[in-house]
């Protein structure tokens, strides 16, 4: 869906997935500074928004996600994963409940196939679950925002700001009370320094929980059973994951950022090494430089120097060996 708000002054559209929203507003690095500041919002209309209704709700939800939600409190929020029978990634859903209904946001173009399984499981459970993304758009408001959020208006609070589930219509009149806008590449710089994944950039078809750091917070150990639930358990008692996520900090001599799924090498074994890895996302930080995230395969010595294709990369454990 495309944004009001890219009437903005000085709006550039964003691409490929995220097409719909700004990718920024004139200035990145002055997006980044306000936002890390607290000021600010970012426009996440063009997320899938999906509410959950119904008095076994939370209980029916408990038993389809990796995470503990059959006593999620009112108003806390939390993010859960839907994995395929192999225990690989196939949503990411951030979540909270307001009381009479659990509201998600999800990535862009996700809803569709999300509502399709979530309908296909819910034989006699009391629950009604619905695509709200033309009536609902998701703001972010960064940590340590003042900004007013309008009454009845469902928040999710976290430790990296708050989301709002804003009713559509009032997408522009709020953004004029809660500027400065920042764009979408502001938004992802922060996520890339605070090492958070992103379904579908630092996922792939095999991608397990483990590689990228969501045990724990995504994924509850202690649980009852759920789709994947047997590759979790195997892979936290028995072994390691075969990939881990690290932040790169990359070459700022170069003039371009190695895109998505750019072939990461040891630099030691010259332009003929094998593929360790790829990056998976690649941004410029106002203060880190140019920086990514990558997978690279578990066994990759952790002091390794690597080059993300033509750019040279050092490497920080985010996923220990």
């Amino acid at each position: 869906m495309k944004s009001p708000l890219l009437s903005l002054p000085g709006a550039v559209p964003a691409e490929g997935v995220d097409e719909g929203v700004a990718a920024h507003y004139g200035d990145l690095f002055r997006e980044q500074r306000a936002l890390a500041g607290g000021a600010g919002f970012v426009d996440l209309s063009h997320r899938g928004v999906v509410a959950v209704t119904g008095e076994d709700r939370l209980s029916w939800l408990h038993l389809l996600l990796t995470q503990h939600v059959s006593e999620l409190p009112v108003g806390e929020a939390t993010e859960a994963l839907i994995l395929s029978a192999h225990g690989h990634i196939e949503h990411a859903l951030y979540l909270v409940d307001d009381g009479t209904t659990v509201w998600a946001h999800v990535e862009p173009g996700t809803q569709e196939a999300l509502l399709a399984y979530l309908e296909s499981m819910k034989f006699f459970y009391r629950v009604e679950a619905a695509d709200r993304t033309a009536d609902f758009a998701v703001v972010h408001l960064p940590a340590g925002s003042i900004a007013e959020v309008p009454d009845g208006v469902v928040v999710r609070e976290t430790a990296h700001g708050r989301d709002l589930f804003l009713p559509r219509a009032d997408l522009e009149a709020y953004a004029e009370k809660a500027g400065p806008a920042a764009g979408l590449l502001a938004y992802e710089a922060l996520r890339v320094e605070q090492h958070r994944p992103r379904l579908g950039f630092e996922t792939d078809h095999r991608t397990i929980p483990h590689e990228l750091g969501w045990i724990g917070t995504a994924v509850h150990l202690q649980k009852g059973c759920y789709r994947g639930q047997e590759t979790v358990a195997r892979v936290q008692n028995l072994g390691k994951p075969p990939r881990r996520l690290v932040f790169l900090h990359l070459d700022g001599s170069e003039v371009h950022l190695p895109p998505h799924g750019t072939e990461i090498r040891v630099a030691d074994e010259g332009e003929d090494g094998r593929q360790i890895g790829f990056v998976t996302t690649s941004v410029r930080h106002f203060e880190l430089g140019p920086v990514a995230l990558a997978l690279v395969k578990r066994n990759v010595p952790v002091d390794a120097r690597l080059m993300a294709g033509e750019t040279a990369a050092a490497q920080e454990a985010i996923v220990e060996p």
